[in-house]
């Protein structure tokens, strides 16, 4: 499939993931559940998804297949499974980049955003990649994006600390992460692409789910809440829908990653969509009176995200024409 319809899947589940994780954090679904509450619940609902969707679709077959026991099972490589790690943490760093408190669903996504996006160039020259020219355009215009909404901060450039350790380690798992696609998977065979994803998904989502049993085994609270005692409230249902929602963008968000084009193509055609979903998302909140309007600096962020796609788009739509000819 084209990566733009894997971007718009991931745009349909970002959406209504960020606003649900934002507002049951904030209080606005009934009684405020803390993001390290939420993780647990969310986290199992995830492992379930990706289970239905990799028998669903047969690709759990794509991967690496070992004897245990008499019988083939699907394993991971030892990249893959070190991916999937990197996945976790991802996975785990994004949900609760929409519970800080004081800091707004676009801020954040723009960060976070703003950040992969000068990693894509980076991770390319490292790669040997060649970088096309609407790129390095749609590039400029999505790092535009996080400049404007860093601006419009006024002088105040101030951020929890947990949300400073919350970005770093986001980025980092994101830049080990690429640069394993890159090397293993960004490929003309859809079955070695395929087999990546099915590989670094089958660690992920167990990796993430197992950190944060030892966590509440070691004493984190808010973590061990989401174990026993989340699941007894009346909030559980949100909780489900938002790790459901998350396995989506796990899903779509990676498929989009590891299309064969270059790290500076698909990194922003990732990230518009997100930071996109992110503008729909606190536009919904906003209107059903669960959160604040968007902010000027935001929106215009919004619309330089919307130019890059506008750019990445063309040269797709050029080619139809003369194909059909």
């Amino acid at each position: 499939m084209s990566i733009w319809w894997w971007a718009l899947g991931y745009f349909a589940a970002y959406a209504p993931y960020s606003a649900l994780t934002k507002a049951l954090s904030d209080g606005k679904l009934g009684e405020a559940v803390p993001g390290n509450t939420i993780l647990p619940l969310s986290t199992f609902t995830s492992l379930v998804v990706m289970v239905l969707f990799l028998w669903g679709t047969g690709w759990w077959r794509s991967a690496t297949q070992r004897e245990l026991f008499g019988r083939k099972l699907p394993t991971p490589t030892r990249w893959t499974a070190l991916s999937g790690l990197c996945g976790a943490t991802i996975l785990t760093t994004t949900t609760l980049a929409y519970t800080i408190s004081g800091v707004s669903i676009v801020f954040m996504m723009l960060l976070m955003r703003g950040g992969m996006l000068m990693m894509a160039p980076v991770v390319d020259a490292i790669s040997g990649r060649h970088v096309r020219w609407f790129s390095w355009v749609a590039l400029g215009l999505t790092l535009s994006s996080l400049v404007v909404a860093i601006l419009g901060k006024r002088g105040d450039f101030r951020l929890p600390f947990v949300a400073v350790v919350d970005v770093t380690a986001y980025l980092a798992a994101y830049f080990v992460r690429l640069r394993f696609m890159s090397r293993l998977a960004k490929s003309d065979s859809v079955e070695v692409t395929r087999r990546y994803f099915v590989e670094e998904q089958l660690v992920s989502t167990p990796a993430a789910l197992l950190a944060l049993g030892l966590l509440a085994l070691f004493g984190v609270e808010e973590v061990r809440a989401g174990f026993t005692q989340l699941v007894f409230t009346g909030q559980w249902p949100w909780a489900v829908l938002i790790g459901a929602l998350s396995q989506g963008t796990g899903i779509f968000g990676a498929l989009v990653l590891l299309d064969k084009s270059e790290n500076s193509f698909s990194v922003p055609v990732n990230r518009a969509s997100s930071v996109l979903a992110g503008v729909l998302a606190t536009l919904a909140l906003w209107a059903l009176g669960l959160g604040r309007a968007l902010e000027l600096q935001e929106g215009i962020g919004a619309s330089l995200v919307i130019a890059a796609i506008v750019v990445l788009s063309v040269p797709g739509l050029l080619k139809k024409p003369a194909s059909a000819r």
